[in-house]
């Protein structure tokens, strides 16, 4: 049930039987040379959206920019800053707590987004509004990284052992190729795996990994991969959501 096709009589009367939203956020960066600059907002709605219809959850719009500075010697890449993304978090989670909503949970698609999504958490729990007719004392908030489940990393393992790498994976690339197949890239990929490692800046991150990847060989990927990646993923998912909504 995605928020963005409902109408507002759809949504409240959903308020009447679970206070409970997804809410997908991504980023918008490049992905090496196969990968579409969208993949972590694709990853996080196509798996958001599979949870949803388990769990017959709400699904609220995608939060498609992330906190990607670290990309930003890549043409293409958008990126909000820190103390920004945490404000647009913040507005999100106020305004579906002014609504009813109780239990906020982030469906992540980007690794860089972890530390501000957690500190926007902390922040919209100190200013939340109290707007007459509405009560945010209860709500909460909770972020899961859809390529973290046990059920996911035994997959990917499966399929690409360590190939799969930690920057335009194999995992993720497959999940696009799934989601977009009318966009699947094909590119020559030299070394055809990429080196691993870490990085300080942007123009750190080009120098050590120029076509973008991080220990990857994402020519591994394949749409079947990507189904049954956003299968498992979506079903750990759910687990997670229903024991979320179920907490007292």
């Amino acid at each position: 049930m995605l928020q963005t096709l409902c109408t507002w009589q759809e949504v409240e009367r959903y308020l009447e039987r679970s206070k409970g939203i997804l809410v997908p956020i991504g980023s918008t960066e490049q992905h090496g040379p196969t990968g579409l600059i969208g993949t972590d907002a694709i990853c996080a709605e196509v798996i958001a959206r599979r949870v949803g219809e388990i769990a017959d959850a709400l699904v609220a719009p995608t939060i498609p920019v992330g906190m990607a500075e670290h990309h930003m010697a890549f043409p293409g890449t958008i990126t909000c800053r820190p103390s920004t993304l945490i404000r647009v978090i913040c507005d999100y989670v106020h305004s579906l707590a002014r609504h009813g909503f109780e239990r906020l949970l982030f469906v992540n698609g980007h690794g860089g987004n972890i530390a501000t999504v957690n500190a926007a958490f902390y922040e919209s729990y100190a200013t939340a509004p109290a707007p007459a007719g509405a009560n945010v004392n209860g709500f909460r908030c909770k972020l899961v990284n859809w390529w973290t489940s046990k059920p996911v990393r035994t997959l990917s393992d499966e399929l690409y052992g360590d190939r799969c790498g930690s920057h335009a994976a194999a995992s993720e690339i497959a999940v696009t190729q799934y989601a977009c197949p009318d966009a699947i890239k094909q590119a020559a990929l030299d070394p055809p795996v990429a080196p691993g490692g870490g990085f300080y800046d942007a123009q750190d991150f080009r120098r050590r990994f120029p076509d973008g990847r991080i220990g990857s060989d994402p020519s591994l990927a394949r749409p079947e991969h990507g189904e049954r990646l956003v299968a498992a993923a979506a079903g750990a998912i759910a687990d997670i959501y229903r024991a979320f909504i179920d907490e007292s």
